[in-house]
């Protein structure tokens, strides 16, 4: 659970990653074939963030995703932390 957003709780997503081979079809080819596929991971954007908070008067230390910094900097810290705590 270490890779997860505190505030938004995103986190792995699954996929395939597909090598493709051959000459695509608008270049005269025969079209591209998938000739391998691996599984992967799709990993959140995480940043270890501190934020200050007024109320508190104190540093909040959070690991957060670029989505969640957009949402406290549009609703406020403490508001996040309220609506967390409610969770």
């Amino acid at each position: 659970m270490s890779r997860v957003c505190e505030v938004t709780r995103k986190k792995f997503g699954k996929g395939r990653s597909y090598q493709y081979r051959g000459i695509a079809k608008k270049n005269k080819g025969i079209g591209l074939n998938i000739t391998g596929s691996s599984k992967r991971q799709h990993r959140p954007n995480l940043f270890v963030q501190k934020f200050w908070s007024p109320l508190k008067k104190q540093f909040i230390k959070l690991k957060v995703s670029a989505h969640a910094i957009r949402i406290i900097d549009r609703v406020g810290i403490d508001e996040v932390v309220r609506r967390m705590q409610e969770r």
